[in-house]
């Protein structure tokens, strides 16, 4: 069902869009099983690894299967629209004309067009995108502290060791007091993602590289992944913290399971537990992978949520559904009470469909400001 759920664009495509125009059937033909195949793209990727989140065919062949899918999917939005359109004309006007040679094509083109721009969005390196966040009772010491947030890398056959290297590269740049990672480290078994995610040992600032579990990582062996991840120079907050100081002042960084982590057998969140002994009227930077909870997270007396999953809805437009999936949270900062909620568009991109438009990667520079 899941397959053919992605074939129902290429049925509109083809019915709508590719029937109707001027040329050979053995062209049309072609067209459509090239189509037809690029729909399918999940499947292959199930076929080629046992899972539609981790294709392991060469890199090249990952960006035309996904500039095409992208390209199906928008096309075949776009005919709707343009069908939705022309039969509002003909109630209005009488009559029902059809849709021009020469706008189809047009359409054809932005779609392609679009496809190949949103996946080069995805997939180049992200700029920095600077944010302060105001916290009340901030110690003095932390007025000025900078960390870097980096969340859903999807460290794959797509976003390879490369790509890594260059993300640990800029990140370092940034001279951070701390680097976070909120999850989603990867899409493959460790096996298939070891020289992909080794780069990552070599994040370095100077309170450490601290890190959670994405729902991802639930997908190919949980436990290994974590015992991998634990050898990498980063310490894992698996409902856990840690208290930075500075000066004789401190502030908490926690740490959750994600939110799925119960359907796959593994410890739940449990914000309680990673509270637990943390010292009192401390100012606590939470990393929850999924937005979802924040407002559990507000009322239990965190001062900063740092989140991703999102992708920030990746398509303008696109974000205002995924927002309505996660509780209203999609992309950007959100006040809820004394807390402060951000939630990043993400480092990289689930490889299975890898487009931004209008809704840019990111890496998190986070500035703290004391708030009296």
């Amino acid at each position: 069902m899941f397959h053919l759920v992605f074939a129902l664009p290429w049925l509109v495509v083809v019915l709508r869009y590719l029937q109707p125009l001027p040329w050979l059937w053995s062209v049309k033909v072609t067209v459509a099983v090239v189509l037809l195949i690029a729909s399918q793209y999940h499947l292959f990727s199930r076929i080629s690894s046992g899972s539609v989140f981790s294709p392991e065919f060469p890199r090249p062949l990952i960006l035309a299967f996904n500039i095409l899918f992208g390209a199906l999917v928008l096309l075949a939005v776009f005919q709707i629209v343009t069908d939705l359109l022309f039969l509002g004309a003909a109630a209005v006007k009488g009559g029902l004309r059809p849709v021009p040679t020469p706008f189809r094509y047009a359409i054809g083109v932005l779609a392609l067009t679009l496809s190949a721009l949103g996946v080069s969005q995805a997939v180049r390196v992200p700029p920095v995108r600077d944010v302060e966040v105001e916290i009340y009772g901030l110690p003095e010491a932390f007025d000025g502290y900078r960390l870097v947030q980096l969340t859903d890398l999807h460290l794959s056959r797509l976003f390879p060791a490369s790509w890594a290297e260059k993300v640990v590269e800029g990140t370092n740049a940034l001279d951070a007091d701390l680097i976070v990672i909120t999850g989603d480290f990867i899409d493959g078994s460790v096996g298939d993602r070891t020289e992909d995610i080794t780069p990552l040992a070599g994040l370095r600032a100077r309170d450490g590289v601290y890190a959670i579990p994405g729902n991802h990582e639930y997908f190919f062996s949980y436990d290994t992944w974590m015992r991998h991840l634990a050898t990498m120079n980063m310490k894992l907050l698996l409902n856990d913290h840690a208290v930075l100081e500075r000066d004789k002042e401190a502030i908490v960084l926690a740490g959750v399971t994600d939110l799925s982590a119960a359907e796959h057998g593994a410890p739940p969140p449990d914000l309680t537990k990673a509270l637990a002994g943390a010292p009192p009227d401390v100012p606590v930077v939470l990393l929850d992978h999924q937005p979802m909870m924040a407002r559990r997270s507000a009322s239990a007396g965190v001062s900063l949520q740092l989140s991703g999953h999102t992708h920030g809805g990746m398509i303008r437009g696109l974000d205002l559904l995924v927002a309505q999936a996660n509780n209203g949270f999609v992309s950007g900062c959100y006040k809820i009470g004394a807390m402060t909620l951000y939630v990043s568009n993400g480092t990289g991109l689930w490889p299975g469909f890898a487009l931004r438009l209008g809704v840019p990667s990111e890496l998190t520079r986070i500035t703290l400001r004391r708030s009296l």
